[in-house]
């Protein structure tokens, strides 16, 4: 016996129970299940996960208690600063769903240029229309943000023979050659023939994508957007869309559930997914295995990784 006292557990509360039996049982854990409504089951945790896809308002059940780090299970954060209590710090899921959004993206390019929703609503009604569609190879993309998300679907655009063109918000050079930044982003628009975005949300990106941006859009071209719905202005993008000049393929909408009675929906050539981006089958382990690295690195006293809010944390 060393005489010296045990150290105290690690206090971590999860939103749901599938994420708590994702992860691996500890001895130097201990598990409380909420999801930030109701009453918090202790005074102080060292780490809080809130609900995947949760309003940054269920921050403020946070208010009493003392927590050391919030985890997301998102990637983006617009409008956590204004309700993270003071002294606490913000880690995002970088990590966890660059993969399944990258599929998405690319699968909904797929779809639209082939004209595989065309296929679907036509085999109702037994029409056999084998017209020539735009291809995917040989196109030029151009991919308006790139980080995480941004770099995922270039790897996966690649092999499929299409002329990628990067733009982040600061120019810079790599080993494929030039990353463009936001200055340049009217020169490129007309040059591609579908455009990504993937920037996160703020107040530079807000309605980034709105009717001077479609404009300089060529005929015919695709717009997809899977970073947030109001970095694009719908209403600019339906005009566009309605008038059958663009395409979009939208995996984020605003607003956000698009209503039903929406005239977005039943617009020809715009392709709308529910904001599925990130969620596969792919993110529950991928999630667990950040809460499992973040717990390690609180436990031997190192910074933790992600965080993209708040001061340094408390030991």
């Amino acid at each position: 016996m060393s005489g010296l006292p045990a150290s105290p557990k690690l206090r971590v509360s999860l939103p749901s129970q599938n994420l708590m039996a994702a992860l691996e049982p500890s001895a130097d854990v201990e598990l409380f299940l909420w999801d930030l409504t109701g009453p918090a089951p202790a005074e102080q945790f060292d780490i809080v996960v809130p609900p995947y896809m949760g309003a940054a308002g269920a921050l403020t059940a946070l208010d009493s208690v003392d927590v050391r780090l919030v985890q997301s299970q998102s990637i983006g954060y617009d409008g956590v600063a204004a309700v993270l209590p003071a002294g606490c710090r913000f880690a995002n899921a970088a990590g966890v769903h660059e993969t399944s959004t990258a599929e998405l993206a690319l699968g909904m390019i797929i779809a639209s240029q082939r004209g595989i929703p065309d296929f679907v609503q036509n085999a109702a009604t037994g029409t056999w229309d084998n017209s020539q569609r735009p291809s995917l190879a040989d196109r030029r993309v151009l991919l308006v943000g790139y980080g995480g998300v941004g770099e995922a679907v270039e790897a996966r655009l690649l092999p499929f023979e299409t002329e990628v063109t990067r733009l982040a918000s600061s120019g810079r050079d790599d080993e494929r050659g030039r990353i463009y930044g936001t200055d340049s982003l009217y020169e490129q628009l007309p040059m591609h023939d579908i455009v990504v975005v993937s920037v996160p949300l703020g107040e530079q990106t807000r309605h980034l994508v709105d009717a001077r941006f479609l404009a300089a859009m060529p005929d015919g071209a695709l717009v997809v957007n899977v970073a947030r719905g109001p970095v694009a202005d719908t209403e600019a993008l339906l005009r566009e869309a309605s008038s059958g000049r663009l395409r979009a393929a939208l995996d984020v909408t605003d607003p956000e559930p698009l209503p039903r009675d929406h005239p977005l929906w039943t617009v020809p050539g715009v392709l709308i997914t529910p904001h599925v981006g990130g969620a596969s089958t792919a993110m529950l382990p991928r999630m667990a295995r950040l809460i499992r690295n973040q717990i390690g690195l609180l436990q031997s006293g190192q910074e933790p990784v992600n965080v993209v809010l708040g001061g340094a944390v408390r030991r």
